[in-house]
């Protein structure tokens, strides 16, 4: 499968991190990024969903389609410059997407090699895995009515295939993001399969720049240090044969930033146990990795470690379940905070009042914010009097006709309620489908994996490499950062910000904040001070579940789990932060009793 080693060192650029980021990404990476690979990451599970429902209106649909345009523009510079592309593009039809790319390259009088890899489709065997009992990884939760998407995670060795038989462009349907990146580096550098400390260091790799412009810059804590928005540098990482370390950096002449901190909240972002961050390839321990630096723009990433792959996959299935309605009103004036509170309660009761004419059953949820009041900070809200302020109104329920009655009664209360109310420029709201996601664990044997190059099977079969390992996070009693003494001395009373960053984001319902210190002092107080029991009691109107913490001493970090946390995530919450993007902003915001010791110690 894998070929000799040709190449001490290749660049692999990421030009997208979810589907609809900017199309300025693959661009910037082919005119200036210098770049051998050019990888791009469309899928989420959500986005799987939306591109079942798309194939059951057409089987030609079900795939991203703004990357077949992005090809189409760039592979005559792609073709000359011998730049190889990776994608999972091709979402629940991946045949669908090479053809359609082929088309366009015939129609420009350019020949490349297509390859797709698929067998990730677990649809066909709902009904057996039901009859199986299959469960819910985390809940427990049977199978559920009504899945819209079945999909597992596949690792890289397909991609390295196809690679291995001279693919130019290889789309594939659901692998899990990192594997974007990692399969051109087991190619080009022949690791095998059971290298686990390499294939950790490349899947680090992955996940470093599968989000795009999120390890420059983007979303980073510190956004004022940040120039360049309008021209956020893609991510580029740097990979030698010997798979201990990579760098990572931008094009040249390009916005955004690479630093330590920046790549650091990235590697923290939506991730669990750090010490066991499972994929389909390898058990990746990124707790001890080091950041380091090397020149502007460049930052030296080492110390992943790797272990045994697991035994099993990781499947998501996204299912229906009813409908909701999400709508906006601005409200200004005086008390501009309490009428907008009384007019969101007086919409609901007044439809509540008409489905009950109609005999129709009660919403099954309903959720009121008033944005500009920090409505969404519960306890911590300090913000009471705007004159400015937006309501969202959002419900729950089993029919549709149901919340297009609530989206109908919701313009009537300008001329019935109070004064100022504004905002209908975009006209009513329409119910959309509420999507939940079933998270499960599938023997890789289910899966016929299959490579196609130019539309002939190349005979692909996966070498198992899934095993039992005894991998935990590490105890923090045994870490040397740990300052049992940190509460003692003078102090000031700050926001956690003032000493930490901090990224948030989301699997499911559960909601994850990486902390990162701003010195190792400040770690070392961080790991005595801020406890999951503080974080939970600081997160109790918001978080239903358990909170737990990991600790990533290499980079001084520590990572939070909150179970429970986003209202069912993704579209089934009825939240304005479904995925808790804005969770670590107010963790940030928490007040601290720092030691005047090591508050010295931070920039």
């Amino acid at each position: 499968m894998n070929t000799p080693i040709f190449r001490q060192t290749i660049r692999i650029g990421c030009a997208s991190g979810f589907w609809g980021d900017s199309e300025a990404g693959a661009a910037q990476l082919v005119a200036s990024g210098k770049i051998d690979y050019l990888v791009f990451d469309f899928l989420a599970e959500i986005t799987m969903s939306l591109l079942a429902r798309a194939r059951a209106k057409s089987p030609d649909a079900g795939y991203a389609p703004d990357f077949v345009r992005i090809m189409a523009d760039l592979a005559p510079e792609i073709q000359r410059q011998g730049i190889r592309v990776v994608a999972n593009a091709g979402g629940v039809n991946p045949s669908a997407c090479a053809v359609a790319l082929r088309l366009r390259l015939e129609a420009l009088g350019i020949s490349m090699r297509i390859a797709v890899v698929d067998g990730d489709d677990l649809s066909g065997q709902i009904e057996t895995l039901r009859a199986e009992g299959l469960r819910e990884m985390f809940t427990g939760e049977a199978l559920p009515e009504h899945v819209l998407s079945a999909n597992a995670y596949l690792g890289a060795q397909p991609i390295a295939a196809a690679l291995s038989q001279g693919a130019d462009i290889v789309i594939t349907g659901r692998v899990v993001d990192s594997a974007v990146t990692l399969g051109p580096l087991v190619h080009e550098f022949g690791w095998s399969w059971t290298d686990w400390d390499k294939l950790a260091c490349g899947s680090l790799a992955g996940h470093v720049i599968e989000c795009g412009t999120q390890c420059t810059g983007g979303l980073f804590t510190d956004w004022e240090q940040v120039p360049g928005w309008d021209n956020m540098g893609f991510p580029i990482v740097e990979c030698d044969a010997l798979g201990q370390h990579f760098v990572v950096t931008k094009p040249a002449g390009t916005g955004g930033l690479v630093t330590p901190a920046t790549v650091a909240e990235q590697i923290v972002y939506e991730i669990a146990d750090p010490a066991c961050y499972e994929l389909p390839d390898v058990r990746a321990d990124f707790s001890h990795v080091q950041l380091r630096q090397e020149g502007p723009g460049r930052v030296h990433v080492s110390g992943a470690r790797g272990h045994v792959a697991p035994e099993r996959y990781k499947a998501s299935l996204t299912y229906s379940q009813g409908w909701r309605l999400l709508g906006t009103l601005m409200i200004g004036g005086h008390q501009a905070v309490p009428k907008a509170w009384r007019v969101g309660e007086s919409i609901l009761m007044r439809v509540q009042r008409m489905m009950g004419q109609r005999q129709w059953p009660d919403f099954s949820q309903t959720s009121l914010e008033v944005l500009g009041a920090e409505s969404t900070y519960g306890p911590h809200a300090r913000r009471q009097d705007n004159r400015e302020v937006v309501l969202k109104i959002a419900a729950k329920h089993a029919q549709r006709e149901a919340l297009e009655l609530l989206a109908k009664e919701i313009a009537p209360s300008a001329t019935s309620m109070a004064q100022g109310i504004t905002g209908f420029a975009a006209g009513r709201p329409s119910p959309s489908p509420v999507v939940r996601l079933f998270s499960c664990l599938i023997d890789p044997s289910r899966l016929k994996q299959r490579v196609c190059l130019d539309g002939q099977d190349i005979g692909f079969v996966p070498l198992p490499v899934g095993g039992v390992a005894s991998v935990k996070s590490h105890e923090f009693g045994n870490l040397p950062h740990v300052d049992k003494t940190a509460g003692l001395g003078p102090t000031v009373v700050l926001p956690l910000l003032r000493i930490a960053h901090a990224r948030s984001g989301d699997k499911g319902d559960s909601s994850n904040i990486g902390v990162v210190a701003r010195s190792p002092a400040a770690y070392g107080f961080l790991c005595f001070w801020l406890t999951p029991e503080r974080v939970h009691r600081y997160f109790e109107h918001l978080v239903l579940g358990q909170v737990f913490r990991y600790p990533l001493p290499g980079f001084h970090a520590l990572n939070f789990v909150m179970t429970q946390a986003l209202g069912g995530g993704g579209v089934a919450s009825l939240r304005y932060d479904p995925q808790g993007k804005a969770l670590a902003q107010m963790l940030l915001d928490m007040e601290v009793e720092v030691p005047a010791h090591v508050l010295e110690t931070v920039n």
